[in-house]
């Protein structure tokens, strides 16, 4: 049944603009941005159909939708708007208070960024003093299950931004969020080598899928 069957109480737009949009599942959100779904599937439907597919609205950000049955061009152009719309809102949140007082943003731009990629990523958020967002950078790209880095450059990198801290991060493209010795160990290293030019490591993020999982939490660090 299409959405425009629906009883007006029930619509996703309807009940956004009545109710607010924190009222509405991820599936009805999706609905509102795609406006109108496919022949035997409703826009809820799609967006439904989309989640699974991607495992959560993180993954979707940055994949690639050519291939995906119900989303045309104007459709991929109004989704890929809204997640870059999201991931500039948080990266401002960050970029006007203290990251370690914003855990959940810190968490929510490392998912948006990075949850995505089909290959691994590292990647640095430095940091002022104040721990203030001085820039995210995409520091290595490697294959689908490992990547080379390189504490030498990172330090070089760290030196360049006269960051104070960083906050690391790499995915985890086989959606599978714990830490491997290899992760610790280049976590230690890097500490070690940032140490000696004043650089504190305050974080290391694995991101995977809808996961994202600090270092620091888990005593790590």
């Amino acid at each position: 049944m299409a959405i425009s069957d629906w009883p007006q109480a029930d619509r996703p737009r309807e009940r956004l603009l009545a109710k607010g949009a924190k009222t509405l599942s991820d599936a009805e959100l999706l609905a509102v941005i795609l406006r109108t779904g496919m022949r035997g599937k409703s826009a809820v439907e799609l967006g439904r159909d989309l989640l699974t597919r991607f495992k959560g609205i993180a993954g979707m950000s940055g994949a690639d939708l050519s291939g995906v049955k119900g989303l045309g061009p104007a459709k991929r152009a109004q989704f890929e708007a809204a997640i870059e719309l999201a991931r500039r809102s948080v990266g401002e949140r960050l970029s006007q208070g203290d990251a370690l007082t914003s855990p959940g943003a810190v968490r929510d731009y490392l998912r948006l960024a990075l949850s995505a990629k089909a290959h691994e990523v590292f990647a640095c958020l430095w940091l002022d003093a104040q721990h203030r967002v001085i820039k995210f950078e995409e520091s290595f790209q490697g294959t689908l299950t490992q990547t080379s880095v390189y504490p030498r450059e990172i330090v070089k990198a760290g030196l360049r931004m006269n960051a104070a801290a960083v906050i690391l991060a790499h995915n985890h493209p086989s959606g599978v969020a714990q830490p491997s010795q290899a992760d610790e160990l280049l976590t230690r290293n890097l500490k070690e080598a940032l140490a000696l030019v004043d650089i504190k490591v305050l974080d290391h993020f694995i991101v995977a899928g809808n996961q994202a999982i600090s270092f620091a939490e888990r005593g790590l660090l």
